[in-house]
């Protein structure tokens, strides 16, 4: 594994986040929210705008999380309440914030190179404990040194999506998760049980853009720049995760899914970077990468299920052909040995 690959890892991780805020609205809810577009941006704004600014990048990135909930939960109202179009709902928040976002930053790029971050404190503890060390002799144990100057960020990110994972998991399987989902399957009959699908879904728009705020706060304090144009396409990269995760690894269960879901974010970074790495390929490439990636991920499964089913007919064509030939024969059988009989 180059060194590539490993940062594709690494901040396949984060979007996994980011990711897993997709899937709250564009699966658990059925509504395709484009605010996502907006509030990646507004997470990494308002965290890195505090930052510099002096503030604790742990309490900078709580302040993010709570942008993206407002912002998730005011697409909602739109929809619930001002009976917008869901599509259009979230193009007039996305294109709202985006004006917003230039306020928080005055201006369109914050550098946060010489600035502390969640990422600096947590290098700085695994330094200071031994822990960089100890998972640096690990990996070289089984071959994987001279990959990164620090383990921190991976080991990190893992176990805050890991936690992000279980929790969301098991919100889903409680009396109000349980709901959202309904909501999203059939609002009509969630409504027969006198639950409110307008506050529902405001919240579960409000969590999904959450998720995404943060996902957007911890790529900025990672890549150590916020800018304006940064969430242009979140959308895509998000469903791009999803469809690739669920293709792969499938969703038997919500626990499944999301673990499709992640593992779908960490397999696009890989197969992005990959692509870069093709002589003829530029940076300036990568949208037109995620469109073709997107659209691979929507016709392959497509192309196999139909050669499984033209596969699954043909056989059970032959197999119904071989048992009416078997009826002719026996046919055929049985009236050669009556006539036999007759004769005699």
């Amino acid at each position: 594994m180059s060194s590539a690959m490993f940062g594709a890892v690494e901040s396949g991780i984060i979007y996994a986040i980011m990711a897993l805020g997709v899937y709250l609205s564009f699966r658990i809810l059925d509504f395709p929210d484009l605010t996502v577009d907006g509030s990646f941006v507004t997470g990494a704004a308002i965290a890195a705008i505090l930052i510099v600014n002096g503030t604790n990048p742990f309490f900078a990135t709580l302040l993010a999380i709570g942008a993206g909930f407002i912002a998730g939960c005011i697409t909602g109202l739109l929809h619930t309440k001002g009976k917008i179009n869901p599509l259009l709902a979230g193009i007039l928040m996305m294109i709202a914030l985006y004006s917003i976002n230039l306020r928080i930053m005055g201006r369109s790029n914050v550098p946060l190179l010489n600035e502390e971050s969640i990422f600096t404190k947590i290098e700085a503890f695994f330094t200071s404990t031994g822990l960089d060390a100890l998972f640096a002799s690990m990996a070289a144990a089984i071959g994987l040194q001279n990959l990164t100057s620090t383990w921190s960020v991976l080991i990190s990110m893992l176990v805050v999506t890991a936690l992000i994972k279980v929790v969301t998991d098991l919100f889903l399987r409680t009396q109000i998760g349980l709901a959202l989902r309904a909501t999203g399957d059939n609002k009509r009959m969630i409504r027969s049980f006198s639950a409110n699908t307008d506050q529902l879904t405001i919240l579960g728009l409000g969590l999904s853009n959450a998720l995404v705020a943060l996902a957007g706060a911890l790529i900025a304090q990672y890549s150590s720049f916020a800018d304006v144009g940064m969430g242009i396409g979140m959308i895509i990269i998000g469903l791009a995760s999803v469809i690739i995760g669920e293709a792969i690894f499938g969703t038997k269960t919500i626990a499944v899914t999301t673990f499709a879901v992640v593992g779908g974010a960490i397999v696009y970074r890989i197969v992005v970077s990959l692509a870069l790495r093709v002589d003829f390929l530029e940076t300036g490439d990568m949208k037109l990468i995620t469109a073709v990636i997107v659209i691979a991920a929507l016709v392959l499964p497509q192309l196999i299920d139909g050669q499984k089913e033209r596969r699954r007919k043909k056989k059970k064509r032959l197999q119904q052909e071989t048992k009416i030939n078997e009826m002719k024969k026996g046919g055929e059988g049985y009236a050669s040995t009556k006539s036999n009989s007759q004769s005699i």
